[in-house]
């Protein structure tokens, strides 16, 4: 017997050989990434299937057609590779964990560009855009609550964590299978690569417009990549910009204007569409007609043309900023760089003039920093002090009619000094239900009458399963928006009024449509018939709705012609 072997030779190497298949067993079944014992070829197949379709989804969501599912993935062909070549299984054990956090993170920003295009009709800009969501998640919480809106963040954070994971044991599943197939997963492997590249050089497409070689979610986070470069030589552009202006402090300006109350009032989401022919637009038309035929009667004059806005379906301030600023102001990004500096404003032109200036945000529940450091208001009025305590309307959270009153209540007081003012009236902001109704304006109280009007509209949940009732709410909401302005300047008698008054943007593509342009209404609205004959030159319409053929302006280019028209000679520039 040899040493140590004991009374039955082969009893050692049985032992060893069974603790063997013990380690074999325990170490399959112990995988945390989900390799078992009973792996199958249905289940290989299963993991190449979900590997193949996750790296195309991104580009099938900015594409918005199934159609880019088709193709072979370069991420995944460079992931097997991968797999194959790496002896050291925590490394294999990173890469899969890489690849799903890549490929995961390139969806997210897929599904980003998709939701933004539907609603403000622009991709997503990883270098400027976080801001909004943060705006999105303001509209989820005032129309869910804040529960539903921790419901939402905790069951994304849990889809995205399970997707990367599942990416993960998806790769080291075919990582394994094509190492365990020896020279013939190799051979696979490499073909496979082949085609790739032979795709790639030669352009070949499976059917038109979708290529054999992909990479959209390397594309996806490559673009991100190059957007964020892009943005910085934007800012520097822009900045030039903002130190270029032909107006600032000590112009002669608004001359023309002297002892007239002045208002801008933007109605939310009032764009084109509300008067070009859609279904909802004949109703917006009959309340516009119907105003503009009052006004006439009580000696109103106006005047109506349309602004392209730097904006769509949403983001409003941009569109306010670059009213106000004369600077095309068309991402987070700018808008932060604008109200960083000191660009002369509409608003600091008026107080700086002697006008009493001040901003009138409904929608606001905290302060708004920008609002006395940059546009210069002496005031500004929100949700917290414009004496409403009546219920929300989801997002909007003071009904128009009632802005209205508390403005001129608390504003226009008998003997005041003249103001300029920008209200902006959210009755019409997404999502378009519940709507308030117009009430005697001796019953609106502090608000509390509407208690019933709230609780009787369907929330937005029900509402927008239904494209084609979200459509019909939305008008209905510009009518009341619109109704509740003639409403105003009917029971309020205002001879020194001067009103400008135009949409933000247009409302979402699932309310505008796939070809919508970036237009909205703007219309003039004064007694005095030396302020209309100041705009003379504009070659404005006459009237409250502007035809399909009104001239049209850059929104950035309102302001300068602004303070042409409404100031003395020597100080036009």
């Amino acid at each position: 017997m040899g040493r140590g072997a004991g009374p039955f030779p082969h009893e050692g190497r049985r032992t060893s050989e069974r603790r063997t298949d013990r380690r074999r067993i325990s170490f399959s079944h112990s995988d945390s990434f989900g390799r078992s014992a009973g792996d199958s070829r249905g289940a290989t197949i299963a993991a190449v299937g979900a590997l193949v379709l996750a790296a195309l989804l991104p580009g099938a969501l900015t594409d918005g057609s199934a159609r880019a599912l088709l193709g072979i993935p370069f991420e995944v062909v460079i992931l097997v590779l991968l797999m194959v070549v790496l002896p050291w299984r925590p490394a294999r054990i990173a890469v899969a964990v890489l690849f799903g956090a890549a490929v995961v993170a390139a969806m997210l920003l897929g599904a980003l560009d998709l939701a933004w295009v539907a609603t403000i009709d622009r991709p997503f800009r990883a270098d400027g855009d976080w801001p909004e969501l943060l705006a999105a998640a303001g509209v989820v919480a005032d129309t869910t609550g804040p529960v539903g809106l921790g419901a939402v963040l905790v069951a994304l954070v849990t889809i995205l964590s399970a997707l990367v994971w599942g990416l993960a044991v998806a790769a080291l599943r075919v990582g394994r299978a094509v190492t365990a197939s020896g020279r013939a997963g190799r051979r696979l492997t490499a073909v496979v690569a082949a085609a790739w590249i032979a795709g790639a050089l030669l352009g070949s497409q499976l059917t038109p417009g979708v290529p054999l070689a992909s990479a959209d979610a390397a594309r996806a986070i490559a673009d991100t990549t190059q957007q964020t470069a892009l943005g910085i030589r934007e800012r520097e552009g822009f900045e030039r910009a903002i130190r270029a202006d032909d107006y600032g402090p000590g112009d002669a300006l608004l001359s023309a204007l002297a002892g007239k109350d002045v208002v801008f009032a933007f109605i939310e989401s009032y764009g084109r569409v509300a008067i070009d022919g859609s279904s909802f637009s004949g109703g917006i038309e009959r309340v516009l007609r119907d105003g503009g035929d009052r006004l006439a009667r009580d000696g109103y004059l106006s005047r109506s043309a349309f602004l392209s806005s730097p904006t769509f379906g949403g983001v409003s301030w941009l569109a306010h900023s670059t009213l106000q600023s004369g600077l095309w102001v068309d991402s987070p990004q700018k808008y932060a760089q604008l109200t960083a500096s000191d660009r002369f404003t509409l608003a600091r032109a008026f107080r700086e003039a002697g006008w009493n200036t001040m901003d009138v945000v409904p929608s606001n529940k905290a302060d708004w920093p920008a609002g006395t450091t940059f546009y210069r208001y002496a005031r500004v009025l929100d949700s917290r002090n414009l004496g409403y305590r009546g219920p929300a309307f989801s997002y909007a959270r003071v009904p128009d009619q009632f802005t209205w009153r508390q403005f001129h209540d608390s504003v226009l007081t008998p003997g005041h000094a003249p103001v300029m003012a920008e209200i902006d009236f959210v009755s019409s902001h997404t999502p378009w239900t519940p709507l308030p109704a117009l009430l005697p304006w001796d019953d609106l109280g502090d608000g509390s009458v509407y208690e019933q009007q709230a609780a009787a509209g369907d929330p937005p949940v029900v509402v927008w399963q239904d494209p084609a009732r979200v459509r019909k709410m939305y008008g209905e909401s510009i009518q009341y928006s619109l109704g509740a302005l003639f409403s105003y300047l009917e029971t309020y008698d205002s001879p020194d009024l001067v009103l400008i008054v135009l949409g933000d943007h247009q409302p979402a593509r699932i309310v505008s449509g796939a070809d919508a342009d970036h237009d909205v209404p703007i219309t003039v609205i004064a007694k005095d018939p030396a302020v209309m004959a100041r705009i003379d030159s504009w070659g404005w319409q006459e009237g409250v709705l502007p035809s399909r053929d009104a001239p049209v302006w850059r929104m950035d280019a309102f302001r300068n012609r602004f303070f042409a028209a409404f100031s003395d000679a020597q100080s036009a520039h």
